[in-house]
């Protein structure tokens, strides 16, 4: 079974040139016997009627017999080739040249002759040839007239049975078979050629299919750019066919490189959740267990607290796992942003407004600074709302009692810009770039008593990369911390 592409070029690109080969034979062998009718015809066209102008052929009225005689015989030496026939006005044959016992019709068909006398003849014509019924010949004919009436035809085959015989033989000879060589050989150097240039156009081709056939992720690129040397754009379909096979090498590495990614977060993800899991889960265990065995030895003021302290870690764990789904639904896009257009100051205001007692709690002091021009945000109002309170819990958990909290808006750039600033203890270099990962914690000891989960700065960053922004902190130990963040600005049309 044929398998190579090259291979089935060839056999297809053999089979045409042979078919190619024969039909040009036949093509240039008919055209040969056409042209050679017609040159014969048209240089005889007016034989007949110069005979029968010679008016040798009629006597007293009648059709000579002796001038008929004279007439075949004197033809018969000068060309040989041809044979004369008398015929009536009906198309009978009345007398020939040709030896007795050949001649095999007795009738010639007159619609030939009809036409031989209209104006446009078109070249070759041919008619019955009475030796040969199933043959065509061509002719030359003139009607014998005598006394204004039709008298007879004088038909003349100008190919007869010797010239045949000699056309025959002439189709072996040194030329025909010469120009039939040059033919056979014209034809093998074109598929020749031919094979070459499949060789050369498909080389490209087989070498892609070898990189494809031994796909490795690791040698497949640069194997690529040997192949790949022109561009999209300018290009022929097998250089358009590597660029996209590269471009789709290059996305599946990219696929791989994600789902590694991918695969590593999921294992993190697992042992921080099962350890963030754990510590409440065993907390609220020991405080409902202890509750059980020493209910009736504890006061009442001791059972409220080991309530209170179930209450926090069942609240910290109802957290999280919000928190969790939350995350889960951002990263697999199950929520699409629904964007319109909202007075970002009115929205700060009212999440300052969640976190007032929490901060009056801890003597922090929260400060809104905006301009009274300050254009409408287009953005989901959910999520950013979403955004500023996980900022602003961020803030209070890390400001020390007595400190401050800013937010600051501004527009700038056909975006408006929103900060959230305070004067905590700052973050140490070396943990910037980890802050939004998820359950990252610079204290874990302290942020889980205080019942951080670690996903609050994870779900802020993701909320602003699906509306294509992204958040920028500065930060120094010690000096308090400034996150910044873009929103496209509404521009009414």
């Amino acid at each position: 079974m044929v398998k190579s592409l090259y291979t089935k070029l060839a056999i297809v690109l053999l089979l045409l040139f042979g078919l190619l080969g024969v039909t040009i034979l036949i093509v240039t062998q008919f055209a040969t016997d056409m042209y050679q009718q017609e040159v014969v015809q048209k240089l005889n066209r007016d034989l007949a009627r110069q005979i029968v102008a010679q008016k040798i052929l009629m006597e007293n009225n009648r059709i000579s017999e002796k001038g008929l005689k004279d007439v075949f015989n004197m033809l018969m030496v000068v060309n040989p080739s041809i044979e004369i026939y008398l015929l009536n006005p009906a198309g009978k044959i009345l007398a020939f040249s040709a030896p007795p016992g050949k001649v095999k019709l007795d009738r010639v068909d007159l619609v030939p002759i009809k036409k031989w006398f209209e104006e446009d003849i078109v070249y070759p014509l041919t008619g019955d040839d009475p030796r040969n019924p199933v043959r065509k010949k061509v002719f030359s004919v003139a009607r014998i007239p005598e006394q204004g009436q039709l008298q007879a035809y004088l038909y003349i085959i100008l190919g007869g049975e010797i010239f045949d015989s000699i056309a025959q033989k002439l189709r072996g000879s040194y030329i025909m078979q010469l120009s039939a060589w040059w033919i056979i050989a014209s034809l093998l150097f074109a598929l020749i050629t031919g094979l070459l240039l499949f060789a050369y156009l498909t080389r490209r081709l087989k070498r892609l299919a070898i990189v494809m056939d031994s796909y490795d992720m690791t040698q497949t690129t640069s194997r690529l750019q040997s192949i790949h040397r022109q561009d999209r754009q300018h290009g022929d379909e097998i250089d358009r066919l590597a660029f996209t096979f590269k471009q789709l090498v290059d996305r599946i590495q990219i696929q791989m490189e994600n789902l590694k990614q991918a695969d590593t977060l999921r294992r993190e993800l697992v042992a921080n959740v099962s350890h963030d899991l754990r510590t409440p889960l065993a907390t609220l265990q020991g405080y409902i267990e202890t509750l059980l065995l020493k209910n009736k030895r504890l006061s009442d003021k001791d059972r409220k607290h080991h309530l209170e302290i179930a209450i926090q870690h069942c609240q910290r764990l109802n957290t999280l796992v919000d928190e969790l789904f939350e995350l889960a639904k951002l990263d697999s896009r199950e929520i699409q942003i629904q964007c319109e257009p909202f007075n970002i100051s009115e929205l700060a205001h009212d999440v300052v407004q969640k976190f007032n007692l929490s901060a009056q709690e801890r003597q922090i002091t929260i400060q809104i600074d905006h301009n009274q021009h300050l254009p409408f945000a287009n953005a989901d109002i959910a999520m950013i709302e979403r955004v500023i309170e996980n900022l602003l819990d961020n803030a209070l958990r890390h400001t020390s009692p007595g400190g401050s909290i800013r937010l600051a808006f501004s527009a700038q750039n056909g975006d408006i810009s929103v900060c959230v600033s305070d004067t905590g203890c700052g973050i140490p270099e070396e943990d910037l770039p980890h802050i939004f990962d998820r359950f990252y914690h610079r204290d874990r000891t302290q942020e889980s008593k205080a019942g951080y989960s670690g996903l609050g700065l994870a779900i802020t960053k993701r909320i602003l990369e699906l509306h294509k922004k992204t958040i920028i902190v500065e930060s120094k130990a010690g000096s308090g911390t400034t996150f910044t963040f873009f929103l496209p600005a509404h521009h009414p049309a």
